[in-house]
């Protein structure tokens, strides 16, 4: 799926491409019986995958930060779909505190789940550290999922091995991650302010985040766990994730517009990976425009992922204990 495909919405292999939307690749899928929780689900193509995935039937639980957008965002659900199930839990992936009370919220819900997409993110910041002590960009696109879906893990192999129903976590990685820095990433250095770049900082946790997936698919196929786990790159999208470069951003759309989505087309790719029944089965995958792609020769890495799983959980125990929040292990 190259320049040509995505310029001419040619569609690949699984009969989707660029210009198909989440609607279009979900069309006549029943996911009456499935809950799925979403980060971000408050606007763009979150929003969209929690409002089409509700529309197939699913309990979308919707993990925000922003609590009047969340609630905005389930009434405009609603309103197009006054069936639709949505239940909305406060998050902020940049803190640990806030992921592990989001975790004790869910649980007392007693819902099962079927479904984790990693959805949330922040971009190109200027260079700051989180609550935690920790680079915001690495903080809350990789480490704050990392720490959730480990949290959340065995609620999602219960409900796989009770229900028969494959489970599926995505994270939502970009083409970005091509462009990191030089090792991938800067174990050493992580919160380094001298070697900060906002845009390689934004894809070393794009490149983090198909290595967390490649990685904890490995460890659940060994398992034998029903669960698949893939990452995808949902395209370009102008939405407030460019809040920090957006005149930048509208200037280059201007003279690229051919390359870039709407929300629906860009929402698409996850509610394929995260429904299609033809992905039965199938882990450990990058996407693009609905279709399989090859990522970057550092995301297939497999010495590299088992190095950021066991970096990523030092550092969230190193973290837990200073703030005693008790958590003592991800794997």
């Amino acid at each position: 799926m190259g320049i040509y495909s995505l310029i001419t919405g040619r569609r690949g292999p699984s009969g989707f491409g660029s210009a198909s939307t989440a609607e279009e690749v979900t069309q006549g899928i029943d996911a009456t019986q499935l809950t799925a929780i979403i980060t971000g689900g408050t606007g763009g193509i979150g929003m969209e995958t929690a409002r089409v995935m509700a529309k197939r039937g699913a309990h979308v639980v919707i993990g925000a930060r922003n609590m009047g957008a969340a609630e905005n965002a389930k009434a405009e659900i609603l309103r197009q779909n006054a069936n639709a199930r949505v239940t909305l839990l406060h998050l902020d992936l940049s803190s640990f505190k806030s992921i592990k009370a989001f975790v004790r919220d869910f649980h007392a819900l007693h819902l099962p789940l079927n479904i984790l997409i990693n959805n949330a993110g922040v971009m190109f910041c200027p260079y700051q550290l989180s609550e935690d002590g920790i680079e915001l960009q690495f903080a809350t696109n990789h480490i704050g999922h990392f720490l959730l879906t480990n949290l959340l893990l065995d609620t999602m192999k219960s409900t796989a091995k009770t229900s028969g129903v494959e489970g599926r976590i995505l994270n939502l990685s970009s083409i970005a991650h091509i462009y990191t820095y030089q090792k991938g990433i800067q174990f050493d250095s992580i919160n380094d302010i001298c070697s900060y770049s906002d845009k390689k900082a934004y894809g070393q946790s794009k490149l983090a985040n198909i290595l967390h997936a490649n990685e904890l698919s490995r460890q659940l196929q060994e398992e034998g766990v029903n669960i698949t786990v893939n990452s995808v790159h949902p395209g370009l999208i102008l939405t407030n994730l460019f809040q920090h470069t957006a005149l930048l951003m509208r200037f280059l759309k201007f003279f690229s517009f051919y390359l870039w989505k709407n929300i629906p087309q860009g929402a698409a790719t996850t509610c394929y990976v995260a429904l299609h029944p033809s992905l039965k089965e199938v882990t450990g995958k990058y996407f693009a425009d609905c279709n399989e792609v090859t990522p970057s020769k550092l995301a297939r890495d497999e010495t590299l992922a088992q190095k950021l799983w066991d970096f990523s959980v030092k550092l969230i125990n190193s973290v837990s204990k200073k703030n005693f929040l008790g958590f003592e292990g991800t794997s």
